[in-house]
């Protein structure tokens, strides 16, 4: 016990935190690549004449591409030096976004999302391997929380600054942007980032079939698949749907649409530190629950949201944010120690995989419930989707709650390997 105080407790080495830092850049930009399709959407769907569903089928396109990514690529996933494979799907990730940046019509933009989709989608997959692989369970929660100020900082600088280039050059222009960002990361990645292949020596299966046969046939590798599948589904129907929700539902205009994300990210950076914090000194599980049950009432309230002051609007916005995000630091930290060293690609891959996928029906499923009668009337049935979304989240609290006692169960039995799980680099 006062081992795993300590381990808790160490200060990061300075190669320790450049990965950290790092791999949080590199969730900047993919995860600004991602989640500038939701405050783009009300541009997106008046400069292009969409649907809602042709909006969802574009949010999903991505969804869904990551997700065959990420199972085609599983089974590889272990065989390849981590730092190779992460240079290799960032660069098609920048072409991807590129592609994006250049497109000029609908099916164009379909296609580019789903280039972009195929290499960006596994990123997130190999960063967790590369954790999992660097970092001890006790510390875990602190990596995560830093590691998902990448998605607060695009909020905060990411988002706003994307919505003032797509107001003066368009809506493609945000995209120009993150290639140029991306690159630079890139380039950094390739200079300073030392081989991850501890995992190649413990590698048994040669064949990558049979290596993706192997992972996904462990029972408790199928619990954990499940309930980060789960994780993903609420996000992913509702979060498309935020700025034209905000504008033409809560009267926000497009001039205090940067104010409102750039607040969210801002308690997002404040926060999410502290959730990694406490995640290593209290159970993850609780306090997983215990977020999941905040943003289950704050869902609630916000998708039946009327016309309210921009201030309120702004509260409301930051409290859900809270309970989303302070969910994702400890689930993501428990799930990372399900997998043994041998596994951790395969693994990290078949879940991001169906994580996507699960989120690509969840957006498509979205854009069939959610109705606008016209470029400029509110959105119908917002709120039925809330309420989908609290079924969905009670369904997530019991299956991380079976990935909690897994992990419980194997640090009882096996003590001496879990705390062998992880280097310490100095």
């Amino acid at each position: 016990m006062e081992k795993n105080k300590q381990s808790a407790v160490r200060e990061f080495s300075s190669y320790e935190v450049f990965v950290i830092a790092i791999l949080a850049f590199t969730q900047f930009t993919v995860v600004l690549d991602f989640m500038v399709m939701s405050p783009l959407g009300d541009i997106l769907m008046k400069s292009m004449g969409l649907k809602t569903s042709q909006f969802g089928l574009a949010v999903s396109s991505y969804a869904f591409s990551a997700g065959i990514a990420g199972l085609l690529t599983a089974g590889f996933a272990d065989r390849f030096d981590r730092k190779k494979l992460l240079l290799f799907f960032y660069i098609g990730f920048i072409a991807g976004t590129f592609f994006c940046a250049i497109t000029s019509s609908y099916p164009m933009l379909i296609a580019a999302r789903i280039v972009t989709g195929l290499f960006g989608g596994v990123i997130g997959s190999i960063s967790m391997a590369i954790v999992a692989d660097l970092f001890l369970i006790e510390q875990r929660g602190r990596v995560m929380g830093f590691m998902q100020m990448g998605f607060g900082a695009s909020q905060v600088l990411g988002i706003p600054v994307s919505l003032y280039l797509a107001n003066q050059w368009g809506w493609q222009s945000p995209f120009f942007m993150i290639v140029g960002l991306a690159s630079i990361v890139w380039i950094v990645i390739v200079a300073k980032m030392r081989p991850i292949n501890r995992h190649l020596a413990v590698q048994t299966d040669r064949n990558a079939f049979k290596h993706l046969v192997h992972t996904v046939s462990k029972r408790n590798y199928r619990i954990g698949f499940l309930a980060t599948a789960m994780l993903s589904l609420g996000g992913f129907m509702m979060m498309p749907w935020g700025s034209a929700f905000a504008i033409n539902n809560l009267h926000v205009t497009p001039q205090q649409l940067p104010l409102l994300f750039m607040v969210s990210g801002v308690s997002s950076l404040v926060i999410m530190p502290l959730i990694g914090r406490l995640s290593d000194r209290i159970d993850k599980f609780k306090m997983f629950g215990i977020a999941s049950l905040w943003m289950i009432i704050m869902v609630v309230i916000y998708t039946n949201l009327t016309p309210v002051p921009f201030l309120l609007v702004l509260l409301m916005n930051v409290f859900f944010m809270m309970g989303i995000m302070s969910r994702m630091v400890p689930a993501m930290a428990l799930t990372s120690a399900l997998p043994e060293m041998q596994d951790r690609g395969a693994f990290m891959s078949v879940s991001s995989s169906l994580q996507q996928i699960a989120g690509g029906f969840a957006a498509a499923i979205g854009g069939m419930i959610v109705v606008q009668q016209t470029k400029y009337s509110p959105l119908e049935h917002y709120n039925t989707l809330g309420y989908v979304i609290v079924g969905l989240s009670v369904i997530s609290i019991y299956m991380v709650y079976r990935v909690s006692k897994l992990i419980k169960t194997r640090q009882t039995q096996q003590p001496e390997i879990t705390r062998m799980a992880a280097p310490v680099i100095e």
